[in-house]
C-alpha cells in the first residue's frame, strides 16, 4: 500500500487455557473454587498486547508493518521474536539482557468477563531511546499502545510518552495512541492521567481508547457512578451516547484530539473528528480528504458476531481495521463501519488473530446484509 507503519509499545506472550464451552457460569465460583480439578481443552498460546494485536492485524491486512518493542533474552522473547519473525516484522525489537518477557495468563471463563494475570516485564523499561532512530525515518503512521502498562510511559505525568509523540509529530509522523484499563489501586492507576492526556493529545492525529478506559482517566467520579448504576451488567450496556460518551468525548477535543474512536464494548464505537483546518496536516501526509474527514460525530452499532469465544484483542483489531482502510483512502464513514466489523470477526476465536477477516471480506458481508445488534 506504499504507506509505513510503526506499531510500538507493550508487548507480551499470551497464555489462554482454553476452558469447555458447555458450560457457561454467572459468576467465577461456580468454576474456580479451591481444590477443585478443572478439566480443561487445550491451551493457546499466542503474541498479545498492543503490537502484536494491532501491528500484526494491521500486517495481516495488508499494512507495511515494523513492530517495536522490548522483549527479555528469555524463552518467552523467544516464543515471541519467533512469531514476529515469520510476519516478517521483527526488524525493531528490542532484546533486553537481564529482563523477563512480559506474559499475561487470560482466564477466559464462557459467560464472565476475561481476567488478566499479567507481568510487565521489560515493558516498564521501555523508554524514547529505545526506538532505533533508523526505524524511524520515513514513517507515515507511529501507533503506540498501552502506556498505562508501562511504568516510565506514566512516571513523571507522562514525560516520556509526551516526549515520544511530540518528537515523532515534529518528523513529519502521523500519531495515534491506545489506551489499556489498570486497577484504580496499582501505581499506574494513582498516576494523573487528566494532566498526562493533558499533555500528550496535542500531539496525537488518531485516539482510541475504549470508553471505560478514558472514563476512569479523565473523571473518576463519573466512572464510580457508572459502575454503580451498571451492579453486575457490563459498564457499556448502560450508557447513554449523550449523557455519558460525549461529555468524555468534548474533553478529548479540546485536549488537541484530531479523530476520536471510542471502543463502546458490544454495542459499538463512538466517533468524532476535528473540523477541517484541524485535519489539514492528516491531509498533506496520509491523503485523507480533509473537508471528508471534518466535523464528524456519531455511534455505529456492532455487527452481530456468528459466535462468541473470547474478547481477547477485539479492540485492538478494531483499531487496525481502522487504520488500515484509512490509509488505504477509505471514506471516513466506510473506515468506521470496517472497524466495527473487524471487531465482531475477533470475538468468534480465543485469540486476537484467528479470526480476523481482509477488509474487502467484510465490505461485502455488510453489503450482504450483515445484521447489527439489536437495541443498539
Amino acid at each position: 500500500m506504499g504507506k509505513k507503519v510503526i506499531a510500538a509499545g507493550h508487548s507480551c506472550l499470551d497464555i489462554t487455557p482454553l476452558f469447555p464451552q458447555g458450560q457457561r457460569v454467572s459468576k467465577l465460583g461456580e468454576i474456580l473454587s479451591p481444590g477443585r480439578l478443572i478439566q480443561m481443552e487445550g491451551v493457546d498460546i499466542h503474541a498479545g498486547g498492543a503490537v502484536s494485536n494491532t501491528g500484526l492485524a494491521m500486517k495481516m491486512l495488508g499494512a507495511d508493518v515494523c513492530l517495536m518493542t522490548k522483549t527479555g533474552n528469555d524463552k518467552f522473547g523467544k516464543i515471541l521474536s519467533d512469531i514476529y519473525a515469520a510476519w516478517g516484522a521483527d526488524s525493531g525489537i528490542i532484546v533486553q539482557e537481564g529482563q523477563n518477557t512480559s506474559y499475561s495468563v487470560v482466564l477466559a471463563v464462557p459467560g464472565i468477563d476475561r481476567i488478566f494475570l499479567h507481568d510487565s516485564g521489560c515493558n516498564d523499561t521501555f523508554c524514547f531511546e529505545d526506538l532505533p532512530n533508523e526505524k524511524l525515518c520515513g514513517a507515515d503512521l507511529f501507533h503506540f499502545g498501552y502506556p498505562p502498562l508501562m511504568k516510565k510511559m506514566y512516571e513523571n505525568t507522562g514525560s516520556e510518552l509526551v516526549r515520544m509523540m511530540k518528537y515523532m509529530k515534529s518528523q513529519g509522523t502521523a500519531t495515534s495512541l491506545d489506551l489499556a484499563f489498570v486497577d484504580g489501586d496499582s501505581a499506574a492507576g494513582k498516576a494523573d492521567w487528566k494532566e498526562i492526556l493533558r499533555s500528550v493529545l496535542p500531539y496525537v492525529d488518531f485516539f482510541v481508547p475504549s470508553i471505560e478506559e478514558l472514563c476512569f482517566m479523565l473523571d473518576r467520579r463519573r466512572f464510580e457512578d457508572w459502575k454503580r448504576r451498571a451492579g453486575d451488567e457490563d459498564i457499556s450496556f448502560i450508557l447513554d451516547v449523550q449523557k455519558d460518551i460525549r461529555p468524555l468525548a468534548e474533553q478529548c477535543m479540546e485536549f488537541g484530539a484530531k479523530v476520536l474512536l471510542l471502543k463502546c464494548g458490544a454495542p459499538g464505537l463512538y466517533y468524532r473528528t476535528a473540523e477541517g483546518h484541524g485535519l489539514g496536516e492528516l491531509e498533506a501526509k496520509l491523503g485523507i480528504s480533509a473537508e471528508e474527514w471534518s466535523d464528524r460525530e456519531g455511534f455505529e452499532a456492532s455487527y452481530q458476531p456468528e459466535k462468541v469465544l473470547s474478547g481477547t484483542g477485539a479492540g485492538d483489531t478494531t483499531i487496525a481495521a481502522f487504520l488500515t482502510a484509512m490509509l488505504r483512502g477509505y471514506p471516513f464513514k466506510m473506515c468506521v463501519r470496517l472497524a466495527a466489523a473487524e471487531g465482531a470477526s475477533c470475538v468468534e476465536a480465543y485469540d486476537a488473530l484467528s479470526g480476523i477477516r481482509q477488509l474487502e471480506e467484510l465490505d461485502k458481508k455488510i453489503k450482504n446484509g450483515w445484521k447489527k445488534r439489536e437495541g443498539v
